[in-house]
């Protein structure tokens, strides 16, 4: 059984738990133990950590304690749903063994419709959280809040810079499409960059992000997997100076981040990489994994295509092109259609919803194409 691979929750952990306050996250939440492993039948999200770092070119053994205890030592919100910590998956033999592992009980969590939350070890494990819907007959879209594309170099495909690469590479392809929030440009190479957009992937500049977080939402709204590394937060914020990171995200912007990804009703997997056991940056671990399910518990599922009275459409001409936009009553999201093109190998088999901004909807007004669209209908027909 798959989860069979899964270790019980550190003791040091549980004893923790056990003096904290009765209306903590840790007395609400359900343990892997010795004795007992959660009923997955009754749980909404579970949490599950990854004892690898040998993406970062380290062998230590890796420590979640004090991020376990961080987190369980806060209150939760008004939410609905029931969280299990189901333990650790320990350091295969190789990190082949270590990620199949992972992808077997990330797919049996989905399956189960349930929501990993993913505490590496290193961010190449983002490899084994897409290998994990190999067998599950869809499309995936990967966003990585990171200030790296990691493509790396063929000779290290392994590494946490790298896992991208290797993704691209191998087959299966369930790949349709890759979004980077708060890429650095002195960190990546002209010729990352100008790969980004040969494959029509999406790429924002930190700066883009910072002044405006609203621009991430629809792209976190379309997205199937989550990799947060956490090096894409500034040190003065995360507490990490084991290295130096000057610039990046502030706390405050990775947690509404992370929001964003646990209100968006498609995202199934959230991992969250490259992160050390201390107790400056813990604290922070503790609270990204917090405000991910503060959204989750507040996602409103909604489809311009099932519930049509709740919506608003909108049709713009650009010359000899006809996009349709729509507009929710209940929540003032916006969708813009890709439609499904006749005598094409189209790789969505039918017209499909992209999340896009009002922004996008005033552009196309003004006669210009969003080049998230543009992009999708690109690799859609490619």
């Amino acid at each position: 059984m798959e989860f069979d691979f899964l270790e019980p929750v550190d003791v040091s952990v549980l004893d923790f738990v056990k003096n904290l306050n009765s209306q903590t996250l840790g007395k609400k939440t359900v343990f892997h133990t010795l004795e007992d492993f959660p009923d997955l039948d009754k749980i909404n999200i579970a949490i599950v950590g990854v004892l690898d770092n040998r993406g970062n070119n380290s062998f230590e053994a890796v420590d979640l304690s004090l991020t376990r205890k961080e987190f369980y030592a806060l209150y939760p919100g008004n939410w609905h749903s029931i969280i299990a910590d189901l333990g650790d998956i320990p350091q295969g033999n190789s990190q082949e063994d270590t990620y199949f592992a992972v992808s077997k009980i990330i797919s049996e969590l989905i399956k189960k419709q349930i929501i990993p939350i993913v505490l590496g070890g290193s961010q190449d494990l983002t490899y084994a959280l897409y290998r994990s819907y190999d067998n599950l007959d869809q499309m995936v879209n990967l966003v990585a809040i990171d200030n790296k594309f990691d493509f790396g170099k063929e000779e290290s495909r392994n590494t946490s810079d790298s896992y991208l690469s290797k993704i691209i590479i191998n087959e299966p392809t369930n790949l349709f499409n890759f979004s980077n929030l708060g890429f650095q440009t002195y960190y990546n190479s002209q010729e990352e960059i100008d790969l980004i957009e040969k494959l029509y992937f999406d790429a924002f500049r930190l700066g883009d992000v910072v002044s405006n977080l609203s621009i991430a939402e629809p792209v976190l709204r379309d997205a199937d997997v989550v990799s947060i590394d956490l090096t894409s937060v500034k040190s003065i914020a995360s507490g990490n100076f084991t290295t130096f990171i000057p610039n990046g995200f502030d706390g405050k912007e990775i947690c509404s981040l992370s929001r964003y990804a646990g209100i968006s009703e498609k995202v199934a997997v959230l991992g969250l990489f490259n992160h050390n056991n201390t107790s400056k940056e813990s604290p922070l671990v503790a609270q990204i994994i917090w405000y991910f399910i503060e959204g989750y518990n507040y996602r409103t599922f909604e489809s311009p295509y099932s519930n049509k009275n709740n919506f608003i459409r909108y049709i713009v001409l650009i010359d000899d092109i006809e996009l349709i936009f729509y507009k929710s009553i209940l929540t003032e999201r916006w969708w813009i259609e890709i439609p499904f093109i006749l005598n094409v190998n189209n790789k969505l088999k039918r017209n499909t919803l992209l999340p896009c901004s009002h922004q996008d909807y005033l552009a196309a007004c003004d006669q210009d194409i969003p080049e998230r669209w543009w992009k999708a209908q690109r690799k859609n027909i490619l």
